[in-house]
């Protein structure tokens, strides 16, 4: 299985148009890779940590997670992944479109709780430990899915909506769940206020990221970028930094060496090629960045995946 097919800016599993949506796939911190950089999708996500401790971010705040944690990702929330220094990691990915779970008609599950999460109006417990309540039943639910996929047998769709349905009702049974709209309250309309800028520095944040993800191997100018989210050069080169807390060039020179890495343990093309796929034209920069980066030349990196 191809991560770079995943783990991008734009996360588009490949089977997200098929007749049942829901894909799971296991990875490694730091084997595959050594982090998976910021980037969003439309589908519902649960990253189960299997072993070990690493980082997990969810719309910019991080969490610590360690062996039975599991992280939920809503639809369109900004995530990422690390390596804790000195740390390895194990987990599940566990991918799937709400559509699985809906129906041609409007119904109450529908309307009442799955719409008002896709379309962020509440949302759920990032990080949910054994010490959560309601923790038990929803590890059981995807444990119990697990299981099922292992043999695929026939009627096993019925069973994964009706536990993914299970655990939908584990996660709204407790007081985990935030709304983002208040009350007529001053207190709740000044909140409000404030998770509507906060949301719209989200949409404009996965505006960027995605021109960014369609583009970065071309030349991307500050000029460019601003253009394509409306801003002047000055504003964007602003609000980038404030949002992500680096410049804008910064982080796309990070994001082409997270794809140049992948590229060097997934194909067999030559550095050169990668370089230059990745949007570094210039080979003796290409192999400066990457040696800064990662603490080792291109070649090297290459040589030690393999091994």
């Amino acid at each position: 299985m191809n991560i770079i097919q995943y783990e991008n800016y734009q996360e588009k599993p490949h089977n997200v148009d098929s007749a049942f949506p829901y894909l799971t796939y296991l990875c490694s911190i730091p084997l595959d890779f050594t982090k998976v950089p910021l980037h969003w999708h439309e589908e519902m996500e649960f990253v189960y940590i299997k072993k070990g401790t690493g980082i997990v971010s969810v719309d910019f705040i991080p969490y610590q997670v360690c062996a039975g944690d599991i992280v939920t990702v809503c639809p369109g929330q900004l995530h990422s992944l690390e390596q804790l220094d000195g740390y390895s990691m194990e987990y599940e990915n566990i991918i799937f479109s709400f559509r699985l779970l809906g129906s041609r008609q409007s119904d109450i599950c529908r309307e009442q709780y799955f719409d008002p999460i896709a379309c962020r109006q509440i949302t759920l417990p990032a990080l949910l430990t054994p010490h959560t309540d309601g923790y038990a039943e929803i590890s059981a639910c995807l444990d119990t899915i697990d299981q099922i996929r292992q043999s695929f047998p026939d009627g096993y769709e019925l069973f994964i909506k009706g536990k993914l349905f299970e655990l939908f009702y584990y996660l709204y049974v407790h007081p985990a769940r935030v709304r983002l709209s208040g009350s007529a309250s001053v207190d709740a309309s000044a909140s409000a206020a404030q998770a509507a800028r906060q949301q719209k520095a989200m949409d404009k944040i996965r505006q960027i990221l995605k021109y960014m993800e369609q583009h970065y191997p071309e030349k991307l100018s500050i000029k460019e970028m601003a253009e394509a989210c409306g801003f002047s050069q000055s504003h964007f080169m602003k609000f980038f930094k404030t949002t992500i807390g680096m410049p804008f060039t910064v982080f796309l020179n990070d994001y082409r060496l997270t794809m140049a890495s992948r590229l060097l343990l997934s194909s067999e093309d030559t550095i050169l090629t990668v370089a230059a796929d990745t949007g570094f034209e210039n080979p003796s920069y290409f192999n400066r960045m990457f040696k800064q980066k990662f603490g080792i030349t291109p070649r090297e990196f290459r040589q030690r995946g393999r091994i």
